[in-house]
C-alpha cells in the first residue's frame, strides 16, 4: 500500500477566511452543530502561553478552502497564517513540506515587508512541483503532482522562490540528505512557537480535492508564547541554516547535527521538555530511550495516538506497564497498523511474515492480546498522523516524531513533553473521539492479511538480528 502524501493545494481564502482570529480556532468559526453544543472540549481551560488546534475535533467547524463547504475541525492553517502575519521582524520554518500556497504567499508579504523569512525543507519536497516533469517521478509523487495541478491554486515553493524568499533543504550540507527532514515547526520574532504532528499541505491539513469526504490525515497544532522555547527552536533552526544559500557548507541535518540531550523550559508555568533527533544508536539521549524513560513514569494510565510504532524497546515498555496494572489504550494508524514492522501487532499477539516471509528480528508478540488496541474509522485516503501520548492524565508527549528507528537515528525531529494537566485533558479528549467506532482488536483488514501470509508464507522465517529496520523506506512520506 503506498504512503499517504500529505500536501494540501487550496483556493486563496478571501474575507473573513483569510484572517480567522484565535478564538476561531478553538471555538470553530460559525455555531457549532446542535448536537455538538455543551460540554464541549474546546470549552476547556488551556495553560497560559499555550494554545491546540485539531483538524478533527467535533465541536468546532471552519470552511475549508478545499471544497468551500463547512466541516468540523479547528483550521489548522489559519492558526500559521494568524502566527506568520503577526511577525515584524523574523519568521523561521522548518517543514518536511510546504504545499499551500495561501501559505507561502503570506511568507511572501512578510518577506516584501522586511520581515526575515528562512525555510527549510526535505529535499524530496524543495523543487517546485510545477518544474518537475511527471515521467522523472516516482509513483508518490507524480500522484502528489497530479493533485495540486488538479487543484489549479499554484505551486507554494514557486512563490517562495519568486518572492525572494531564502529556501534551503537538507542536502545543504553536502550530502544527499538525512533520513528525513521531517521537522513541522514555526518560529515567528523570537517568541511564537508553532509545532505539532502536521505538515504544512492539503492531505495534513484539509483534505483532499476532488474527494469531499475527507478531512485531511488526523493532526494537531500547538502555539506557544515563549521566547524561551522559541530561543530553543532558533537554535535548532540555525544548526539547519547554517551560512544559508550560497553561504559556506555548514549546514548540519541528520546524525551530523549531532542532536544534543533534552532541554527543558518554563512555558508561563509549564514545564516543556524538547528533544531533537537524530542520535547515534548508543547515544544514551536517543529519542527511543528518552520515550521509554518517560513511559516508564506511568502509574495509572496511558493513552496513545501514533502514526508509526515500530520501536521494539517501547513495546517491552508498554507490556511492562501493562503488567504493573497500567490501564492502555493505543489508537493506531489503519494502514500502518498491520505491515509486518509493526509493534501494534506485538500488542495484539499477532506475528506477521512481511513480503519476503521473513519475521521482524526480535519480534515478541504478547502472549495474551491487549484489549484496548484500535485503529479508528477514517475516510478513504486520511491517515492517524498524531504522535502523542497522554501520561496518567497529566503529562502530554507529542511533536513530528514518530515511534520507530528511523526517527530517533536517522532523521531531523522534534520531540516534546508537556506538564500540563489541562492540556492533557485536551489530548485525552482528541483519544476519547477517536476510540469511539473505532475497530478494536484484530480488524478485518489484518485478519485477510494474516490470512493471505499464512498461505503464501506458512509460519513464516525469523529474521536476523543484524537486518535493517523495515520502517525506514517504508515511513518517508510520513
Amino acid at each position: 500500500m503506498a504512503p499517504a502524501v500529505c500536501f494540501c493545494p487550496l483556493r486563496r481564502a478571501t474575507g473573513a477566511l483569510a484572517g480567522l482570529a484565535a478564538p476561531l480556532l478553538l471555538a470553530g468559526c460559525g455555531p457549532a452543530p446542535a448536537a455538538l453544543s455543551g460540554g464541549s472540549a474546546q470549552a476547556l481551560p488551556l495553560p497560559a502561553g499555550i494554545r491546540v488546534a485539531f483538524n478533527h475535533r467535533g465541536d468546532s467547524r471552519y470552511r475549508s478552502p478545499i471544497s468551500g463547504q463547512w466541516r468540523q475541525g479547528d483550521d489548522l492553517e489559519a492558526l500559521l497564517l494568524e502566527s506568520i502575519r503577526e511577525a515584524r521582524q523574523e519568521i523561521l520554518v522548518a517543514v518536511q513540506e510546504l504545499s499551500l500556497p495561501t501559505l507561502a504567499e503570506a511568507l511572501a508579504e512578510r518577506h516584501r515587508r522586511g520581515v526575515r523569512v528562512r525555510v527549510v525543507l526535505e529535499n524530496l519536497y524543495s523543487t517546485p512541483w510545477s518544474q518537475q516533469h511527471p515521467v522523472d517521478l516516482p509513483p508518490h509523487q507524480r500522484q502528489r503532482q497530479q493533485q495540486l495541478a488538479a487543484l489549479g491554486q499554484g505551486d507554494a515553493v514557486a512563490v517562495l522562490q519568486r518572492a525572494g524568499v531564502p529556501v534551503l533543504d537538507d542536502t545543504a550540507d553536502g550530502s544527499r540528505g538525512s533520513g528525513l527532514m521531517h521537522h513541522k515547526f514555526l518560529v515567528v520574532d523570537g517568541r511564537v512557537v508553532v509545532t505539532g504532528s502536521a505538515n504544512f499541505s492539503p492531505s495534513c491539513v484539509h483534505g483532499d480535492a476532488g474527494a469531499p469526504s475527507t478531512r485531511g490525515n488526523v493532526n494537531h497544532l500547538l502555539r506557544f508564547d515563549s521566547p524561551a522555547l522559541a530561543g530553543v527552536f532558533a537554535a535548532e533552526f540555525a544548526r539547519l541554516w547554517g551560512d544559508g544559500p550560497g553561504g559556506r557548507p555548514d549546514s548540519r541535518f541528520g546524525i551530523a547535527k549531532e542532536g544534543g540531550g533534552p532541554q527543558v523550559v518554563d512555558v508561563a508555568g509549564t514545564p516543556v521538555e524538547v528533544l531533537f533527533s537524530p542520535h547515534r544508536r548508543r547515544d544514551p539521549h536517543n529519542g527511543l530511550a528518552w520515550l521509554e524513560t518517560k513511559l516508564a513514569t506511568t502509574r495509572r494510565r496511558l493513552d496513545l495516538a501514533l502514526f508509526v510504532f515500530s520501536g521494539q524497546n517501547l513495546a517491552d515498555r508498554l507490556q511492562e506497564l501493562h503488567d504493573r496494572g497500567v490501564k492502555l489504550r493505543l489508537l493506531a494508524d489503519p494502514g500502518f497498523a498491520n505491515r509486518a514492522f509493526s509493534e501494534t501487532l506485538d500488542l495484539l499477539g499477532v506475528t506477521l511474515p512481511d513480503q519476503d516471509c521473513k519475521i521482524e528480528a526480535d519480534n515478541r508478540a504478547w502472549g495474551t492480546p491487549l484489549e484496548g488496541v484500535g485503529t479508528p474509522q477514517l475516510a478513504r485516503g486520511d491517515k492517524l498522523h498524531h504522535k502523542f501520548a497522554v501520561l496518567d492524565g497529566r503529562e502530554v508527549i507529542t511533536g513530528s516524531f514518530n515511534w520507530s528507528p528511523s526517527a530517533a537515528f536517522q532523521n531531523d525531529e522534534t520531540l516534546l513533553l508537556i506538564r500540563s494537566p489541562l492540556l492533557a485533558r485536551h489530548f485525552e479528549a482528541e483519544v476519547d473521539r477517536l476510540w469511539r467506532g473505532a475497530e478494536l482488536g484484530v480488524s478485518g483488514r489484518l485478519a485477510r492479511r494474516m490470512e493471505q501470509r499464512r498461505r503464501s508464507c506458512g509460519s513464516g522465517t525469523q529474521r536476523a538480528a543484524a537486518a535493517a529496520p523495515a520502517a525506514t523506506t517504508t515511513i518517508r512520506y510520513a
